[in-house]
């Protein structure tokens, strides 16, 4: 079928009933059947709103909605699956979910082929006993302007990454797995290679249709009903769905110079990669803690992108003048831009061969502040062991917190912030006691972090966070966000799993 063009009203039972559900039995809490021969005659039943995509509630269909990316959450089946034909649809699943007490929340459907699944990784966007919205009934790219791209939530940086290259365009910010669905990478925030640059994903957007958890349908920007956009962005999905997004879009280069630049202390990582951040002179960057070559500890490696078209080669040693890295181990790759881009689908394709990728992922993200960043990184390296990460990696770069302008996506208290990305790829057969060591050892590095003044990515696993850890987290803008909530969302409809608000 095709998701965009759905041709009628559709909804589907549960397996092998002969019955259609005709709507919500409130008095009872279940769906009802026209052929139920146990519904009572003064049940009140609510009838399903005619759609033009599909409302699924046979759950033995649901088998990649009973988890997410991380794996590390069971029990998040939902009672059933929305596929939506149309915006409209939306806005009245929203209004009948709110009408009969229950929940809903988008499920991104990020991956490859039939690997579909939310990208959250610790129940973040689950909605038990609830209604997911399967965001790729709406994936269409809209429209391409000289300076912009409109598109539908659920449409993947990799599409729009494709579909604008030949067009001799890009988007400024981009995620490193570009697999990943626009709607859900924006209700976090996004972050990339580009953080230093241009901020987050996030800070790149023009505008948005989003629907309030009222039903109302609402194009929003900076200017337009702003207190919508500030807090629909990287406000974990509390205030509306956001359907439609219209980016900016920046002219591409044809091909990236790579460089691998390598370290032995932490110091010295920390001041080259300050020096490169300050300048500019690369447009992407990154960095790595990584193992000795003799697997006798940690070390760093800073990987800068340099982009250019035609003949323009960069000047490598003009681009390498001053730093202290271990130039001997410098690794230096040429690639087209799109190769780079999507250089993750090579990892991707590896982790699921070696049997990595369907392992639960205990990630944490977090947003050190400088003042503190080489202390917190240095407790990081006597923590964590070769087995901590598996497959995985941990990322670590700088980033000007005043390019970060989404409200929601609080930032520490430093001009200078480091992302703090661990992310964990336990080995295949790690025990599920282990898996929760590793879970409990987010949450105690998370609380060292705070300490130290970082903030969280709204993504990774870390447990047992109260109202109390949330109001800090926040700080001044939970009231911003749960004024927003009362406003738009009035009925607490919207994506449970957060629990921003206990």
């Amino acid at each position: 079928m095709n998701l965009h063009t759905p041709s009628r009203r559709s909804i589907l039972g549960t397996a092998g009933a002969t019955a259609t559900v005709i709507g919500w039995n409130a008095t009872t809490g279940s769906w009802a059947w026209a052929a139920d021969t146990d519904r009572r005659p003064g049940d009140r039943v609510v009838p399903v709103p005619d759609l033009d995509g599909t409302l699924t509630t046979d759950t033995s269909q649901f088998g990649s909605y009973s988890h997410d990316f991380g794996r590390l959450v069971t029990g998040t089946v939902p009672w059933a699956v929305l596929t939506p034909g149309s915006v409209r649809d939306i806005s009245e699943m929203i209004c009948y979910a709110r009408a009969n007490t229950l929940k809903l929340a988008v499920s991104g459907r990020s991956g490859t082929g039939g690997d579909l699944e939310s990208h959250s990784c610790y129940g973040q966007a689950a909605v038990p006993s609830g209604i997911a919205v399967n965001a790729r009934g709406m994936s269409r790219i809209l429209s391409t302007g000289s300076d912009s791209i409109t598109v539908e939530a659920g449409a993947t940086f990799a599409e729009i990454t494709d579909h604008l290259l030949p067009r001799g365009r890009t988007l400024p910010a981009l995620p490193d797995y570009l697999r990943l669905s626009v709607g859900g990478v924006l209700s976090v925030g996004g972050i990339g290679l580009t953080m230093g640059t241009q901020g987050l994903i996030a800070d790149t957007v023009k505008s948005l249709v989003v629907v309030t958890g009222t039903g109302e349908v609402v194009t929003t920007s900076p200017s337009r009903r702003p207190e919508l956009f500030r807090t629909a962005l990287a406000g974990g999905g509390q205030v509306g769905i956001i359907v439609q997004v219209t980016l900016r879009t920046v002219p591409a280069a044809e091909r990236a110079t790579v460089f691998s630049l390598f370290y032995d202390n932490l110091a010295d990582f920390m001041k080259d990669s300050e020096v490169l951040l300050a300048d500019h002179r690369f447009q992407m960057q990154g960095g790595e803690m990584v193992r000795r070559p003799d697997d006798s500890g940690w070390r760093y490696k800073i990987e800068a992108v340099a982009t250019y078209s035609g003949g323009r080669v960069p000047d490598r040693d003009q681009l390498l003048r001053g730093l202290g890295d271990l130039r001997a181990e410098a690794l230096i790759e040429d690639y087209t831009l799109r190769d780079y881009l999507f250089r993750v689908d090579d990892d991707e394709a590896y982790l699921k061969d070696a049997g990595y990728w369907t392992q639960p992922k205990p990630w944490l993200s977090l947003f050190l502040p400088r003042s503190s960043a080489a202390r917190f990184l240095r407790l990081a390296e006597g923590e964590l062991t070769p087995d901590s990460l598996g497959g995985g990696a941990l990322l670590s770069y700088p980033y000007l917190t005043s390019n970060v302008t989404a409200p929601m996506a609080v930032q520490p208290n430093d001009r200078v912030g480091y992302l703090f990305d661990l992310l964990r790829f336990p080995h295949p057969g790690t025990s599920a006691a282990d898996i929760d060591r590793m879970v409990q050892q987010n949450r105690w590095l998370y609380d060292r972090a705070v300490e130290m003044g970082a903030k969280r990515y709204l993504f990774g696993a870390v447990p047992n966070l109260t109202t109390d850890d949330w109001r800090r987290h926040f700080g001044t803008f939970y009231s911003t966000l749960s004024k927003a909530k009362q406003s738009f969302d009035p009925g607490n409809v919207l994506t449970p799993g957060q629990g921003f608000f206990g």
